[in-house]
């Protein structure tokens, strides 16, 4: 499913497809945007817990929430039957990026039932992907740098997420579980 905004409209809102780190990975993960921050003093401040994430696939930014953009993606995530996702986030690094701040990401290898999630919700954009989750946006320049335990869980479920720009905030539209 391959979604594009039309040009030059004032963007409000992104939607794109996530999974999300369950409670222990999230406390982990946090916990490693801490000690970054603490260890390469960093100004910036880390994603908050709540909205941290994995996007397994963006569907574009649009002005509002266009009715049949929403029913598309809908559509296809209902067609979805697969297995829970496992995750392993075993390395630091930092992402390029034309903004002075770039995002610093904990990231890792995709596995073959993430592969298969990301193929099952855009077939054509698959070789786009890099999993990652997004600790905080900095000027810092990191070199990559491996966790001394990867972070991993097992995601049952996927959402279709509303991004409010600029604001900061994301809202779950619908979610689906995995269990094929």
């Amino acid at each position: 499913m391959r979604i594009i905004a039309a040009a030059n409209m004032p963007f409000t809102d992104s939607l794109f497809f996530a999974i999300f780190p369950d409670e222990a990975a999230r406390a982990r993960i946090s916990d490693i945007a801490r000690r970054l921050r603490a260890q390469h003093n960093l100004k910036t401040q880390a994603i908050p817990a709540e909205r941290l994430h994995i996007t397994l696939h963006h569907l574009g930014a649009f002005d509002g929430l266009p009715a049949d953009v929403l029913q598309q993606a809908c559509d296809a995530a209902s067609t979805v039957k697969l297995s829970p996702v496992d995750i392993t986030l075993d390395r630091i690094e930092s992402f390029s990026s034309r903004r002075a701040k770039r995002p610093l990401v904990l990231s890792g290898d995709i596995t073959p039932s993430l592969q298969a999630l990301v193929n099952a919700l855009a077939p054509e954009t698959h070789r786009l992907f890099k999993l990652h989750v997004t600790l905080l946006y900095d000027a810092h320049r990191g070199t990559r740098e491996t966790v001394p335990e990867p972070v991993t869980w097992t995601s049952h479920e996927f959402a279709l997420m509303r991004s409010h720009l600029s604001q900061s905030r994301h809202e779950i539209i619908a979610r689906w579980m995995l269990n094929s």
